[in-house]
């Protein structure tokens, strides 16, 4: 049963596009589990750069299955735009296939959006006001408009109709002018005609693949610690981009998943409001933005950094079962000069090893830091993990020792050929 999860095991941003990328050419099938446009994967191959938001970025690989899950929302004109744009620069792709159970966004998911962070004042959570939050309110409250509906002409406009005067209310209420549904019908209708083909039941399809013993990815979006259940709530998603999203996202059970790749920075970096035990609010935190460009793919905005804390990572380990981990960026710390690592906690005076399970509590702890020996060469050439210099073989060992995880993949810049697989047995079988 040759199956694979993709999770970021920090905040998001990880590099994981890159790992799909990468690990996709040897799949026949690649899922995404959860989210939506408000996370991008940046793929840099063959001297072009790719921007994904929606798409799984194994469909840079013709022959492999692409598939927007079941736990998906899809703003369908953001997933057209893409899909363009990904054919203008490449002619041969894998195949699209888009669940018809993944809900649809809509412009007064991205307007609540917006008028609901706006209303929040001071306690913003850093939303991209790109509708997800809302599309999964929707979701839950069972009021959302599944892609199977989407599709169907007649079943949409009823559904629309109903839901539309609905919320059409609740913009008034916030004082915005209402939608016509005349013109947004119109609009999304010819979205509709163009992702129909697309459109199907893909659990099945899924599950036999499984059955078939093909290789299975399954990539996630955003991070652990953004996990709407396990995550540093309220500064959360809405959706579950943890291990255990894949089997919720996709209809497959856990028992049919075999290894985890988690991936994460040699560094520390989170978006939008929120705790961030290890930030540097300093030059040292400008100059891996700097190096890094930590910028969103989805925002542009600045991404908060800071050192990598290790607390974290040992819990994000445990709970998303990770059999190897990816250590993405390794090269973005040449220069930085002595290293720190965060190994515990300090909270009311004592250390502690491990995450406070209490929001209140993880905003009021200090890192315990351990300096180790930074280095300043240039890593990119190296394709073996003997090529890289002794600092940083150190501070990779200090990783695995700390988390008691094995390495499996390292990263030493953005393109495919620069990527050390260590343990290609923790990868597929």
């Amino acid at each position: 049963m040759p199956t694979l999860v993709i999770v970021g095991a920090q905040w998001g941003d990880e590099a994981k596009g890159k790992l799909v990328d990468v690990l996709g050419h040897e799949a026949q099938m690649v899922v995404r589990y959860a989210g939506g446009n408000n996370a991008g994967h940046t793929v840099i191959t063959g001297g072009q750069t790719f921007k994904f938001q929606l798409i799984p970025a194994g469909i840079l690989h013709p022959g492999t299955v692409a598939v927007l899950g079941s736990g998906m929302v899809v703003c369908p004109q953001g997933l057209l735009e893409e899909l363009d744009r990904t054919r203008e620069q490449r002619s041969e792709l894998g195949e699209l296939i888009i669940s018809s159970a993944a809900h649809v966004v809509f412009p007064y998911h991205r307007m609540l959006d917006a008028l609901e962070e706006d209303a929040r004042g001071e306690n913003r959570i850093g939303t991209t006001s790109r509708g997800i939050g809302p599309a999964y309110q929707d979701k839950v409250a069972r009021f959302g408009i599944r892609m199977g509906e989407f599709v169907d002409p007649t079943r949409f406009k009823q559904r629309l109709q109903e839901v539309l005067a609905y919320k059409n209310r609740l913009l008034e209420m916030f004082g915005s002018a209402p939608i016509a549904f005349d013109g947004l019908y119109e609009e999304y209708s010819k979205y509709a005609d163009r992702l129909r083909p697309f459109v199907r039941d893909t659990e099945v399809l899924v599950q036999n693949a499984v059955a078939r013993n093909e290789r299975v990815l399954f990539e996630g979006a955003q991070g652990t610690f953004l996990d709407l259940d396990s995550g540093t709530y309220p500064y959360v998603t809405s959706s579950h981009p943890v291990a255990g999203g894949a089997c919720l996202g996709t209809g497959i059970g856990p028992r049919a998943i075999q290894n985890v790749l988690g991936v994460c920075k040699a560094y520390t970096t989170r978006v939008g409001s929120g705790p961030f035990v290890t930030e540097l609010d300093d030059a040292i935190g400008q100059q891996i933005r700097d190096q890094g460009q930590e910028y969103g793919t989805v925002t542009g905005r600045g991404r908060r950094c800071g050192w990598l804390d290790l607390v974290a990572l040992r819990h994000s380990c445990r709970l998303n079962s990770i059999s190897g981990l990816a250590v993405t960026r390794v090269d973005i710390l040449s220069g930085i000069g002595p290293l720190q690592v965060a190994t515990g906690y300090r909270l009311d005076g004592e250390i502690i090893p491990t995450l406070p399970t209490n929001p209140a509590d993880l905003a009021r702890v200090e890192a315990e830091l351990v300096e180790l020996e930074g280095w300043n060469d240039d890593l990119r050439g190296a394709r073996k993990l003997e090529d890289l210099p002794t600092p940083v073989r150190k501070y990779l060992d200090f990783i695995e020792a700390q988390t008691q995880t094995p390495i499996a993949i390292v990263s030493i810049g953005p393109d495919r050929e620069e990527t050390i697989i260590t343990r290609p047995d923790l990868i597929w079988a």
